[in-house]
């Protein structure tokens, strides 16, 4: 069988069959974004690891190099965030054609130091190597989270809510212009919608309130499109799900997108992916309090868009026009 048959997720399911283990110090292995390793009595270990592939996740000639430093970093940073911890030290491996730009080497290290300064992680190594073809950049990041902070995506129980940070489908949106640069959109809408999906921004001070609260029962953050990643949720918390399309937080840049490529905004809301917002659930009761402490403290706002479900009830998408449809994963999956 080849992996394209298989698939990214039953992949990692028989590699975890292989390499995983039973011990008391591996919190949580492989099957989330962080592992999560007992080295301390207070606190735990974080380490996770993600690249970026030239012609799969960037197009060398719609991103400047400085940019795809930020964002390769940035994007290590949001996995840490959907811990509830903070981040320390940076590891990066690049594989490079040998007729790349020093110059072009050096921005996209400046863009990696400009993302870690911004959230105090240092630079400690790496390695580099010659690639045939494209550039391929992997970032490993260590952080750590206090014991009672850890916050995972198996704590999900039927009556809390789903709650999101920020605005969901403006990376989707942001895609659309590297992909179709002639699209009609307005100057200030391709700016904002560019940035949003260039260079994401990690949300570690937003997910320091809440795991500090103690309020929140399980989080993720959102790479894969909210569909997906609420799904990871649902998965690990032997749950259901309901969400609301009309409550979905989406920019009027992100509704003008969708106009122009003839999609409901809520499909690049829920599918789109690379928002890198947080999406957590917490009791109802608790809600409110919560998404007042994440706004006071940070400035970000925060939204109910769902209620998590017994895991017979299943997993619903309730329409603009009150139908009520499966929700279908849809966003991102290699292979």
């Amino acid at each position: 069988m080849r992996i394209s048959e298989l698939g990214e997720f039953p992949l990692i399911d028989r590699v975890e069959q292989i390499v995983a283990v039973d011990r008391a110090d591996v919190v949580v292995g492989i099957g989330d974004d962080v592992a999560v390793l007992a080295d301390r009595d207070d606190e735990l270990l974080l380490a996770t690891v993600d690249s970026q592939v030239e012609n799969v996740h960037f197009l060398r000639e719609r991103i400047t190099a400085r940019q795809l430093g930020r964002r390769a970093l940035a994007i290590n940073l949001s996995d840490i965030a959907a811990m509830g911890g903070y981040a320390q030290y940076a590891l990066v491996s690049l594989a490079l054609p040998a007729d790349t730009e020093t110059a072009w080497v050096e921005d996209l290290y400046r863009g990696l130091r400009e993302e870690a300064d911004r959230y105090g992680v240092i630079v400690v190594g790496g390695n580099m190597a010659r690639s045939p073809t494209g550039i391929f950049i992997d970032v490993c990041v260590l952080g750590r989270v206090r014991r009672e902070h850890l916050l995972l995506r198996s704590g999900a129980r039927p009556g809390d809510v789903v709650l999101v940070t920020g605005q969901l489908g403006d990376a989707a949106a942001g895609l659309q212009i590297v992909l179709r640069p002639d699209l009609s959109v307005a100057p200030d809408d391709r700016a904002f919608l560019l940035e949003r999906h260039l260079t994401p921004t990690p949300r570690l001070p937003e997910a320091a309130v809440i795991a500090q609260s103690r309020l929140a029962t399980a989080m993720i953050d959102i790479s894969d499109g909210l569909s997906s990643d609420v799904g990871h949720i649902c998965e690990r918390s032997r749950a259901g799900v309901r969400i609301w399309a009309d409550r979905l937080p989406i920019s009027q840049a992100t509704c003008h997108m969708a106009q122009v490529i003839g999609q409901s905004p809520w499909q690049l809301a829920l599918q789109g992916g690379e928002d890198y917002e947080l999406c957590f659930t917490a009791p109802r009761e608790a809600a409110a309090q919560l998404a007042s402490l994440v706004r006071e403290e940070t400035g970000t706002p925060v939204t109910i868009v769902g209620e998590i479900l017994a895991a017979d009830d299943g997993r619903w998408l309730v329409l603009e026009d009150g139908r009520e449809v499966p929700l279908e994963a849809g966003g991102w999956e290699h292979f």
